[in-house]
């Protein structure tokens, strides 16, 4: 018989290999169970081990893949583990997921367990798109090259049909918005069907260029069973659209892969659902995974949350989530792994959630010029409408981006100057 239960992969000596896929997790012990048994269940369970001796192991095979526990830090409950790279398949983001995501969840032994960070190899990064456009593609679109993006969603969130959801796009776009998006709720209900919003959006989308000279993306969200996801895309496609929405988290790993690799256009990721499993200080997986898988297999812009807005979600996470998405190369320290991205493209950054122009500066001098500035609320519920709360939200960015104070800049802008008066800075 051949020992590969869980008291196999504790291993502190280990050094980890460049080729390992390395997690960081936050380990809460059930009561009748020390830490350092619980880190190496966590190795196990999530890879070759299981609860008892085996008789049909290859141990040629198993010293190959069996991962180790390098590193722990019982007083902030961490543990660091090497996984071997071939361990997985490649180019399956599926896989991974039910690799580390899986089994040890459910066991008896943790009462917490956060997956809050992961280091990705160069070779399992290689086996995935990557984004198209990235940063850089996305601003040469627009023709805008400095300063922050302009966005906003259509609002109400549902209710609206599709005449009238395309007029709000317009009027946002013709006040100065960027980008217009679907809401993350709104697919193809019977009020407002897909394939008739697209037709009218992208209408009214040519006619806000042509009236104001600039540049419009609008991301319709294509969510959907992944066939009919597919036939919306290339619909999109096919009417001339120039960018796609998914929810990726409700979609799945596997459909956004596929969308990746059956479209041309960039991708806009939204993360509903999210906090169903990144909220708890104790147990899930934090948005920072999740936004590097986003980032491997090929999203252009994500959602990242603002600090500021209605959202949860503190500086130091929105920050730390940007640098991953958007560098190429972030340090290892007591808190996070580092990380190397060789010629994948960056993300680029979103910050939605109970925006308005009086946040706007805040939101620059926290994550710089490369973000989407997106706000719903604070572009529609503009008192005088929504051409002027997108006119309030573009006259806050230039406020910004001239060092200027933005209640004094106010004083010359009116649109901005009542945006201020009914939702303060």
């Amino acid at each position: 018989m051949t020992r590969v239960h869980y008291a196999s992969f504790l291993d502190l000596k280990y050094k980890p290999k460049e080729s390992d896929l390395i997690c960081q997790f936050k380990i809460i012990p059930a009561k009748g169970y020390s830490f350092r048994e619980v880190c190496s269940i966590t190795a196990g369970e999530s890879s070759v081990g299981t609860w008892t001796d085996l008789t049909t192991v290859n141990e040629r095979m198993q010293k190959r893949i069996a991962p180790k526990v390098y590193w722990i830090d019982p007083r902030s409950h961490r543990c660091r583990i090497a996984y071997p790279v071939d361990l997985f398949e490649l180019g399956n983001v599926s896989d991974i997921m039910s690799s580390i995501g899986g089994n040890i969840y459910g066991m008896k032994c943790v009462d917490g367990l956060l997956w809050e960070d992961v280091k990705l190899p160069k070779k399992i990064i290689k086996s995935f798109d990557g984004p198209r456009f990235g940063i850089r593609g996305i601003r040469s679109y627009l023709r805008v090259f400095k300063r922050p993006l302009v966005g906003t969603i259509v609002k109400p969130k549902v209710g609206l049909n599709e005449e009238e959801h395309a007029r709000v796009a317009y009027e946002a776009w013709l006040g100065g918005c960027d980008i217009v998006k679907d809401d993350e709720n709104l697919t193809s209900q019977s009020f407002n069907n897909f394939y008739v919003r697209v037709k009218k959006t992208l209408k009214r989308l040519r006619e806000a260029e042509r009236k104001t000279g600039e540049k419009k993306v609008y991301l319709a969200n294509c969510t959907a069973p992944a066939d009919e996801m597919v036939k919306r895309i290339k619909f999109v496609e096919r009417c001339g659209g120039n960018y796609i929405m998914l929810d990726i988290l409700t979609l799945g790993w596997s459909a956004l892969q596929y969308a990746r690799k059956v479209t041309k256009l960039p991708i806009h990721a939204h993360r509903a659902g999210h906090a169903m499993f990144d909220r708890s200080p104790n147990h899930g997986m934090k948005m920072e995974v999740v936004a590097q898988f986003a980032r491997m297999v090929g999203v252009d812009t994500l959602h990242i949350g603002t600090a500021y807005g209605k959202m949860a979600g503190g500086r130091e996470e929105v920050l730390h989530i940007e640098k991953e998405i958007e560098g190429q190369f972030t340090k290892q320290t007591q808190r996070y792994l580092s990380q190397k991205w060789y010629n994948v493209k960056p993300v680029l950054g979103v910050a939605s959630g109970g925006v308005h122009p009086g946040i706007v500066p805040k939101i620059i001098s926290l994550m710089g010029n490369d973000v989407v500035i997106q706000a719903g609320g604070g572009v529609h519920g503009h008192p005088d409408g929504t051409v002027s709360g997108a006119r309030a939200m573009r006259q806050a960015v230039e406020a910004a981006m001239k060092k200027k104070n933005i209640k004094e800049f106010a004083r010359s802008h009116v649109e901005l100057k009542k945006a201020i008066e009914k939702w303060g800075l």
